[in-house]
């Protein structure tokens, strides 16, 4: 079971990398919010692997960060009905931190708005992970060099959730509010990343 790879990067698109490690190029799905923490080809990479084996092949799931990585492995084997893929659309669309606050509060229509997922299976997201997301994190160094923005779980909601009264779409202001964070910091305050991200 590969746990974590780390290589260098050959190619790179929104949805997959291959990073070459050993003489072995490794083809590595990986959702958007992975996607815009991948450095240029040719540089290191160190990601948190999720792999998948079924008797015809083997799929490998990656991640900038151990949390992400754990996160995705409770979508797709304590929810019926979401697999790899979906999932990793689900990571895509939103940051962990958004979705576990939208679970946290039982928030069924921030959900929905996620690929793949209608009204019914983000009941049941709810139901099968509420008792098992927490909102508190320690913030964290991930797999590729930076600073987790989990560390500031609460101030990035509240980041989040003041640029959804401004009119900004859910995913567009968590998009904003990720991209302030890696500018500053994960434990940064509200006011300063909000200046930021609309900066």
């Amino acid at each position: 079971m590969i746990a974590r790879l780390k290589g260098t990067v050959l190619e790179s698109s929104p949805l997959l990398v291959v990073l070459e490690a050993g003489g072995v190029g490794y083809e590595v799905h990986i959702p958007v919010t992975t996607a815009e923490k991948v450095p240029a080809i040719g540089a290191e990479c160190s990601l948190f692997i999720h792999s998948v084996y079924r008797e015809d092949s083997a799929t490998l799931y990656g991640f900038a960060g151990r949390d992400d990585r754990d996160f995705f492995r409770l979508l797709v084997e304590k929810v019926s009905g979401i697999g790899p893929k979906i999932g990793i659309s689900i990571l895509s669309r939103m940051s962990t931190d958004l979705l576990r606050s939208a679970i946290a509060s039982s928030d069924v229509g921030l959900l929905s708005k996620c690929p793949g997922i209608g009204k019914k299976t983000a009941e049941r997201l709810v139901i099968e992970l509420k008792d098992k997301v927490g909102l508190a994190s320690t913030g964290s160094v991930t797999s590729l060099g930076e600073t987790d923005v989990s560390g500031g779980a609460s101030t990035f909601q509240d980041a989040v959730a003041s640029l959804m009264t401004l009119g900004y779409k859910p995913a567009d202001a968590d998009k904003l509010v990720r991209k302030a964070v890696s500018k500053l910091s994960a434990d940064a305050a509200v006011e300063a990343l909000i200046k930021t991200a609309l900066s």
